[in-house]
């Protein structure tokens, strides 16, 4: 699958795809921001937990690589660029881009702990219906660093209450992509008003018997950057994770 994304062959959410493997969330900023938004991300370790920084101006991260590094540039499906904190466009890759004082952040996505959901015999329903996992902007407050700040982005997966017990003891196993959820039950709570337009990804079938849970979302940092405005900013487009070489497994505390 990576080879299929470096060639732009595959453009589309990488959710439930590259089984085992570990997808994250990439923000790619100017150097003289990267300090305080790497502050936030480590006192924010819920919606961003760090799985790699690169050195400036250096595209490659070798601690998501075995065979070959991870190439930022071409290994997400496709890229937002902004601009002042405006959506400008978007890429299939970013070589043309690329500038020597950029650096990058891979951050810990949520589709790492659905795979050990799906093992276990949790229903996932974004899965089981092909499409991309609802997010909402909650009205949980991150802590500020610098210019960045704002709410939390939550991810939403619907279970029994049975099921949702379960989905918390798997997931607070992965704490590097997420862990346990941040909410469970009533939306509004959490400043969302309605379960079937989320901000992000896509509406899914909640049955009258299931209970909504809530997990952080790496478009966290993504909001917290539009709040910042800096004069240029890189992210995977939300869904298109960058793909990496290392396996769900070693991200497990058990």
């Amino acid at each position: 699958m990576q080879e299929q994304i470096r060639a732009n062959d595959y453009v589309i959410p990488t959710a439930g795809q590259a089984p085992g493997y570990v997808q994250a969330n990439l923000v790619i900023l100017p150097a003289d921001w990267a300090h305080d938004f790497l502050r936030f991300c480590q006192i924010n370790p819920k919606p961003c937990p760090l799985l790699a920084v690169s050195e400036p101006g250096q595209p490659l991260l070798s601690d998501l690589g075995v065979e070959t590094a991870v190439d930022v540039r071409t290994d997400a499906p496709a890229y937002y660029i902004y601009r002042d904190g405006q959506l400008a466009r978007e890429q299939l890759d970013i070589r043309d881009l690329w500038q020597d004082d950029f650096v990058a952040f891979a951050i810990g996505c949520s589709f790492s702990f659905e795979e050990a959901l799906v093992m276990a015999g949790l229903p996932v329903r974004h899965l089981n219906q092909g499409c991309n996992v609802p997010m909402f902007i909650s009205n949980i407050p991150t802590r500020e660093a610098g210019p960045f700040g704002g709410p939390h982005v939550v991810t939403m997966r619907p279970f029994s209450p049975r099921n949702a017990i379960h989905a918390i003891e798997i997931s607070s196993r992965y704490p590097k992509v997420h862990g346990a959820p941040i909410h469970i039950g009533d939306p509004k709570h959490i400043g969302i008003k309605d379960l079937q337009k989320p901000d992000f990804g896509d509406a899914v079938n909640i049955n009258d018997s299931e209970i909504p849970v809530f997990w952080a979302c790496g478009v966290t940092p993504q909001m917290a950057m539009l709040a910042a405005k800096p004069p240029i900013c890189i992210t995977h487009k939300p869904g298109c994770m960058l793909v990496t070489e290392i396996t769900n497994q070693t991200l497990s505390l058990s």
